[in-house]
């Protein structure tokens, strides 16, 4: 760890991530989206490591989950990712694909919340637009931001990349992020590594670093 103008610089991803400064972030593991990844059950397992371990040491752990408007209620932008996503010609034909209160919108059991951890709601991509979860960070005092969930090219690639701009340091756990499209997936972070403003590691080192309290 390094000390300059007054700030504690850690070296390493496993500094990064002591648990007085660290944060977990669950990314939309939901019932409706997990299904869809590679080796989900394997994910799930290492996804609850680190929920595990970050609860052991008193690191807080947060949840998103993306949650869709009505379509009487989305705007242009909005009408054509659905359009785009839902592979409809029509804006009409458009779909509520998660409503809040439907089955497959919650967090899978095996990953569900406890103690009152909280689960903010997104429309878009990026877990930081229209969410309290920065401001849940900051009054937190909290500096890495532990990203594990799905879909790595869909949202954790542009969380990383919202989270670095705002002045977090977002740790992507490779093995605990679920990925739909392998090249799709492997160019995120090809592109996340090239921008040197995020950082990697797996299962195993964030759990050895927030058991190291």
């Amino acid at each position: 760890m390094q000390r300059a103008f007054g700030l504690d610089v850690p070296d390493s991803v496993a500094e990064m991530c002591r648990p007085a400064a660290a944060g977990v972030l669950v990314y939309d593991a939901q019932v409706g989206i997990l299904p869809h990844v590679k080796d989900g059950e394997v994910l799930v397992d290492r996804i609850r490591e680190i929920v595990d371990a970050a609860r052991a040491a008193d690191v807080p752990v947060f949840y998103v989950r993306h949650v869709s408007l009505p379509p009487t209620h989305l705007g242009v932008g909005a009408l054509r990712t659905a359009m785009a996503w839902q592979r409809k010609d029509r804006a009409q034909d458009v779909t509520t694909a998660f409503p809040p209160d439907a089955p497959h919108t919650a967090i899978v059991d095996e990953l569900a919340p406890v103690a009152g951890e909280p689960v903010f709601d997104k429309l878009g991509m990026s877990a930081l637009v229209g969410t309290p979860l920065e401001a849940a960070l900051r009054d937190r005092g909290i500096t890495t931001l532990v990203l594990v969930g799905a879909v790595l090219e869909i949202g954790i690639e542009p969380t990383a990349r919202h989270a670095a701009d705002l002045g977090f340091l977002p740790v992507v756990v490779d093995d605990a992020c679920g990925i739909v499209e392998p090249d799709a997936a492997q160019r995120s972070l090809d592109s996340l590594d090239y921008s040197l403003m995020s950082y990697r590691a797996t299962t195993a080192e964030i759990v050895a670093a927030f058991g190291s309290a």
